[in-house]
């Protein structure tokens, strides 16, 4: 986990619920990110989630970029 990215905490987050996640069967697994996400991330995390999202989003597992339609996105700080 790097120390250069203010966002790397929440990438290695967002990643472990991916890998979790990866287990269950492919039509569940992003609505599983996304439930996990909405249910126990307060807005500021999903907020600046989608920050990084919205600027490629770098470093995030490819179930967590589709999951994303599907978590609530809060609105601007």
């Amino acid at each position: 986990m790097s120390t250069e990215n203010p966002n790397a905490k929440l990438i290695y987050m967002a990643n472990q619920i991916a890998t979790f996640f990866q287990s269950q069967p492919a039509a569940e697994a992003a609505q599983g990110v996304a439930t996990h996400i909405n249910k126990y991330w307060e807005a500021r995390m999903r907020r600046k989630l989608f920050e990084h999202i919205d600027h490629g989003g770098e470093g995030l597992n490819p179930l967590v970029l589709e999951a994303a339609p599907k978590i609530r996105r809060p609105e601007a700080a």
